[in-house]
């Protein structure tokens, strides 16, 4: 039987100056799960000692490298290369999804004007990214060692002789507490008003409308926050319930049935 999953097409663009390079395979991970990574793309000045690590997994990976000369001190040729590419794949090939791997916030007018034009942006960046990008994007994943770690990283604390807490926190996100998530007003808003605007008489609303509602809103990943789905950070939160009817789990908001 034929597979009826969508695949989409996505392109990859990476600002090697201020990405990563160890989360280059989870980055590719994540993204394979969408669909076909069919242009990829990295930019930088190669010539850099800093940039060094990233060759040998450019051709690994089948990503192609764009030399960018630092003409003039000061002045980042490779984020305007990046966008100017970006925008040439907006207009003439069939792309579903654009992926941008910066922690640069010289990306924001970019990801706004793919995204007017109806197209998903994935980021993935480092905390230090600032909340403009973040929020500009369709959803942004941070790559820093709490969250997407690559096999280097999860046996690194072994050999120096680290203890087992420290590598297990290594492997994902540490999670938020309860009290700790329902601390984040801007958290708990966005939340209250996904469920609010989805919900029936009786409060319930359905997950994957909640899900969809609060990415239509806002740039959102449930990881960031150490909880692999949405259901899993919902029942992290005493102040919502949860329960299944058939194949479908639904989400309350217990303050409002009580008239809270």
């Amino acid at each position: 039987m034929a597979d009826m999953t969508l695949k989409l097409n996505v392109a990859l663009f990476i600002d090697a100056d201020n990405a990563p390079y160890g989360k280059l395979e989870s980055v590719l991970a994540e993204l394979a799960s969408l669909g076909a990574v069919s242009i990829r793309r990295a930019y930088g000045n190669w010539k850099k000692p800093h940039l060094e690590a990233w060759v040998q997994g450019l051709h690994e990976h089948a990503i192609q490298p764009v030399q960018q000369f630092d003409l003039i001190k000061g002045k980042n040729a490779t984020d305007m290369a990046m966008a100017v590419d970006a925008m040439d794949v907006l207009f003439n090939k069939p792309v579903d999804v654009f992926c941008i791997v910066s922690s640069d916030c010289d990306f924001t007018p970019l990801v706004m004007r793919v995204r007017a034009e109806g197209k998903q942006v994935i980021g993935f960046g480092e905390r230090k990214t600032p909340e403009s990008f973040v929020n500009a994007c369709s959803r942004f994943v941070y790559l820093d060692p709490l969250n997407i770690v690559d096999q280097s990283e999860l046996q690194q604390p072994a050999q120096n002789g680290a203890t087992d807490e420290k590598a297990a926190s290594l492997v994902g996100q540490i999670k938020r507490s309860g009290n700790t998530l329902k601390g984040d007003t801007k958290l708990m808003n966005l939340l209250r008003n996904a469920v609010a605007s989805s919900e029936n008489e009786e409060g319930w609303a359905p997950l994957g409308v909640v899900g969809s509602r609060i990415g239509n809103q806002a740039s959102f990943d449930s990881r960031n926050y150490g909880y692999a789905k949405l259901s899993d950070l919902f029942g992290a939160i005493d102040l919502f319930e949860t329960k299944r009817v058939g194949n479908q789990l639904m989400v309350r908001y217990k303050r409002r049935v009580n008239g809270g």
